[in-house]
């Protein structure tokens, strides 16, 4: 067992400790929740153990669908393994990236020896090697101080993986940041494809949601700023959340309110964009009381079991009255 990295313990030795971790002999797996932040992380994990181990692989928990996931993995050619496939008994070391083995069940099958994160840190945590930064706005952040505490001059794929990270998981500096990720991000700019970037950020959707989307404008309603839209069942959770970005883009909009049935819940994904409203309390307030919900000012979400919410709110019109019904007895938040 051995404790997070102290704040003060310069870069130059968290590289050195990092290094001692693994040898020339082990095959190392690196398991990630996969989104840009977390594959950009696994990426310059790679890259840092590059010739001082023997082998390296890097496994997702989840399926890369999501469109700023998929553009991610196909423009910066990604490769990744499903954690199904992962042959425990070939594995002598293991790390996590962008995450603690709290945050997830399957997290509690491996004994991680690395584990690099910006989460708060979790209780009972072990391993041979931690560095947790809290304050620190994205992981991509971190990684890139060990890259260049290492003398690694970035690829331009391993800086454009980096830099979107950054970006991504701050939201461009609008989430909670320190100076060491403007440093970071000021850092691989000089490095980055800027054609890639641009593309990663307009890559929204899919041609598989396409009728996610026609369905979606069927069923939008907008009370007064507040774009909202019942979608009834859906395939994956991950269409809500892509749906509440796109329509949060509406000029008349400040706030985007998108639910689904998925797996006998009914989830609901909240997006803010104005000053006055907070949509982390708005869905305690709704839903607290129903199942989980909760969030920040600007992004939020609810999951409630069908089962609770009672049979006077069965599908299609009943949803979209519970949801309406909901939201007017809670506001104004």
């Amino acid at each position: 067992m051995q404790q997070p990295l102290g704040k003060t313990i310069p870069s130059a030795e968290r590289y050195r400790r990092l290094m001692d971790v693994v040898d020339a002999k082990d095959v190392l797996a690196v398991i990630i929740n996969a989104d840009p932040d977390a594959m950009a992380s696994a990426l310059a994990l790679r890259r840092l153990f590059w010739h001082k181990t023997r082998k390296i692989h890097i496994y997702s928990i989840n399926r890369i669908d999501r469109p700023d996931n998929l553009a991610f993995s196909v423009l910066l050619h990604f490769r990744y393994d499903h954690i199904h496939l992962v042959k425990k008994d070939r594995i002598t070391k293991w790390a996590l990236l962008d995450s603690q083995p709290s945050h997830h069940e399957i997290f509690g099958n491996y004994p991680f020896d690395i584990i690099i994160d910006h989460h708060p840190v979790s209780p009972n945590l072990t391993s041979n090697f931690i560095d947790i930064r809290e304050t620190y706005g994205a992981n991509s952040s971190i990684m890139t101080e060990y890259i260049k505490a290492a003398n690694i001059k970035p690829s331009p794929r391993l800086a454009t993986a980096l830099f979107y990270g950054i970006k991504s998981d701050t939201n461009n500096f609008v989430r909670p940041t320190v100076t060491s990720d403007i440093i970071a991000f000021r850092y691989l700019y000089d490095f980055t494809n800027m054609n890639i970037i641009n593309k990663l950020e307009s890559s929204e959707m899919t041609r598989k949601m396409l009728p996610s989307l026609k369905r979606a404008i069927e069923k939008l309603i907008l009370i007064d700023d507040m774009a909202v839209i019942p979608m009834g069942n859906i395939d994956h959770p991950d269409t809500l959340v892509v749906l509440a970005d796109f329509f949060l883009k509406l000029a008349e909009a400040s706030m985007c309110i998108v639910s689904g049935v998925f797996e006998g819940s009914l989830i609901i994904i909240f997006r803010n964009a104005g000053f006055r409203k907070n949509v982390g309390k708005l869905a305690g307030k709704m839903f607290g009381n129903m199942g989980s919900a909760g969030g920040h000012r600007n992004a939020a979400r609810a999951e409630i079991p069908i089962e609770n919410i009672g049979s006077n709110y069965k599908q299609h019109a009943g949803y979209r009255g519970f949801l309406i019904k909901r939201l007017k007895s809670a506001l104004p938040v």
